[in-house]
Parts: structure tokens; C-alpha cells; sequence
């Protein structure tokens, strides 16, 4: 989901996309909104994330979109923001195209490059993976974001 105009209930899909657990399975609604409850104490059903994605509801409390942002690991303004949008997908593809080719020392050097930086590193991964007859890195199984599983 590259780019920035997205609605809530896209950059809500884009990360339950692309953090994933530790065995590259994404979550489910039931398992986002049990894990808010159990580590921030907030309740949200899975019926409602259900809404949020779907496009259905699109102005959640300020509590639920902290709750998201820190389940996910980005910061609140992810969400509405078209800046912190492009950046934090820029980061996440990043991470993705990192681990699936296992070169951790890449995210070292690509620590503080701007956004746009960090948009031509992924659309370079992406064109090698292309070359070499590989999955796009939003596909795949991209990075994990949570280090609890």
C-alpha cells in the first residue's frame, strides 16, 4: 500500500498484512483484540476491529487507535497522517525485504535514512526479488514486529 491518502480501514488491513507472528501467520481480529485487552488492559472486540477494516466504522476513540498503534508498533499518527503513513510502510517493507534475504546488516546502515531513502532501498529489493522470480515482500511474510510470540 505504498503512498500516502489511505483510509483508516486501509492502513488498519496494510498492517495486519505485513506484521505478522514469529512463523509469518497473520493475525486474526480475535487474536489483535484479545492481545490488546490482555497487555494494555483496553477492550476492543473483534467484531469492531471487523468494522474498522471492513471500512464500516472509520473514527475510532482515541484509546482503540493507541491501542492499535501499539499492538502494531507504530506510532498513533500512522493512522492519520499521510507523512508518518509513507514513512512507517517505508520502514516496514524495509524490515520485510531484510529478513527474507537475512541481511541484518543492512538495517544498521538503513538506521536514520529518510523516508524516501528508505523507499528506494525497498523498490530495489523489490526489482531483485522480481529479477530472481521471487514473491513482492508484501506477500511473503514480512518481518515481525511483536516480540512476544
Amino acid at each position: 500500500m505504498p503512498g500516502g491518502g489511505h483510509s483508516f480501514a486501509d492502513r488498519l488491513n496494510y498492517l495486519f498484512e505485513v506484521v505478522t507472528k514469529s512463523d509469518c501467520r497473520r493475525y486474526s481480529n480475535e487474536e489483535v483484540a484479545a492481545a490488546i485487552l490482555q497487555d494494555q488492559g483496553v477492550t476492543i472486540s473483534a467484531s469492531y476491529l471487523w468494522y474498522l477494516r471492513t471500512g464500516q466504522r472509520d473514527n475510532p476513540t482515541v484509546r482503540h487507535l493507541h491501542a492499535l498503534a501499539s499492538f502494531f508498533g507504530v506510532p498513533p499518527a500512522y493512522f492519520v497522517e499521510d507523512a508518518a503513513d509513507k514513512r512507517v510502510e517505508a520502514e516496514l517493507a524495509v524490515a520485510a525485504a531484510i529478513r527474507d534475504v537475512g541481511v541484518r546488516t543492512v538495517a544498521l546502515r538503513a538506521n536514520g535514512l529518510s523516508a524516501k531513502s528508505l523507499e528506494t532501498i525497498r523498490d530495489v529489493i523489490e526489482r531483485v526479488r522480481q529479477l530472481e522470480g521471487l514473491p513482492p515482500t508484501g506477500s511473503s511474510g514480512p518481518d515481525n514486529w511483536r516480540s512476544d510470540e
